[in-house]
């Protein structure tokens, strides 16, 4: 395991304790001799975190939509790799090919969309690759149980638990990102 993709918030105006979660992440993520894989930006919990990684060792590929990247958000400067896609799926595809685990801090509309294409893609047997929620402040609690309502309710099946694991803090993630082994998976692929 190498290349870790983070998605996670490019807004600045969130509680300060989001941004010490994904700067801790970054370092120990980097301490601990892996990349980041994320979308690319000089803002938010996206370059705490990234920017942690590079100063601690690692390096950092970032991939954006030209259309984010003529905003002026882009990172290239900082980025081992600077990809630049035509839209979002192009991005997320891309994020996927070269990454070996996901980490989703906590974001909005498109982090969501994002994890959950990435559950949906293990849960189908194209991936097998750690997925992890840093749960920074409870952020994930509704979530979760959003998703044990779809358990319980039927659509579905309780072993779907096994696709994803809620880390409560940094550490927490890295413990389960580097102990996480493939073939104690039972479930991916197997709906």
């Amino acid at each position: 395991m190498k290349n870790v993709c983070v998605f996670a918030s490019s807004s600045n105006l969130l509680n300060p304790k989001f941004y010490e979660d994904a700067s801790e992440l970054g370092t120990l993520l980097g301490k601990n001799g892996l990349n980041i894989v994320y979308g690319g930006s000089r803002l938010g919990m996206m370059y705490a975190c990234a920017s942690k990684v590079k100063e601690n060792g690692g390096n950092i590929i970032g991939i954006m939509p030209k259309r984010l990247y003529d905003f002026g958000c882009g990172n290239p400067e900082d980025c081992a790799e600077f990809i630049l896609t035509e839209g979002m799926r192009e991005r997320k595809a891309k994020m996927d090919e070269l990454s070996d685990a996901v980490i989703a801090l906590a974001g909005g509309f498109g982090t969501l969309e994002e994890v959950s294409e990435m559950i949906v893609q293990k849960q189908l047997g194209y991936n097998k690759k750690p997925i992890i929620f840093l749960n920074t402040e409870g952020f994930y609690d509704n979530l979760v149980k959003f998703f044990d309502s779809i358990i319980s309710d039927g659509f579905a099946k309780k072993e779907t638990k096994e696709l994803y694991y809620l880390a409560e803090t940094p550490k927490d993630a890295l413990k389960y990102l580097l102990n996480y082994k493939i073939e104690n998976l039972s479930y991916a692929g197997k709906f």
